[in-house]
């Protein structure tokens, strides 16, 4: 979660060094007694994050889970967008400018599916 906190203020500091005459146009945030939190801001050059988390228990320790969004615009103009969920399963980002998998080739998936079925039976 920390990592993902730098990597959110570095973006974001870049992106204000690169339009330092970039204002804050909204800047909201509320953090509750039950350690849930919302908060999101947005500036005139066009960064905009959003998040929401709660606390979770996972098994013995407890964990603070996360889902937000943020969009910024580079230096040529290109926009992007990024959807994510920080939970037990880790940072999972998505954005149409992100790398995708290649799909598994079907005999290797109808392998795996059946290798699956085989371990449920013992």
């Amino acid at each position: 979660m920390k990592q993902i906190i730098c990597v959110l203020i570095v973006g974001l500091a870049c992106a204000v060094l690169a339009d330092k005459d970039a204002t804050v146009l909204r800047h909201d945030a509320e953090v509750n007694v039950d350690g849930s939190y919302q908060y999101a801001y947005e500036t005139s050059n066009g960064i905009l994050h959003e998040e929401q988390g709660a606390p979770k228990t996972i098994g013995e320790d407890q964990a603070v889970v996360a889902q937000g969004r943020f969009a910024y615009t580079d230096l040529e103009g290109n926009k992007f967008a990024v959807q994510y969920v920080a939970d037990e399963n880790g940072f999972q980002p998505q954005g149409d400018h992100l790398p995708t998998p290649p799909p598994i080739p079907e005999l290797i998936e109808r392998a795996l599916r059946l290798l699956a079925a085989k371990s449920q039976k013992k």
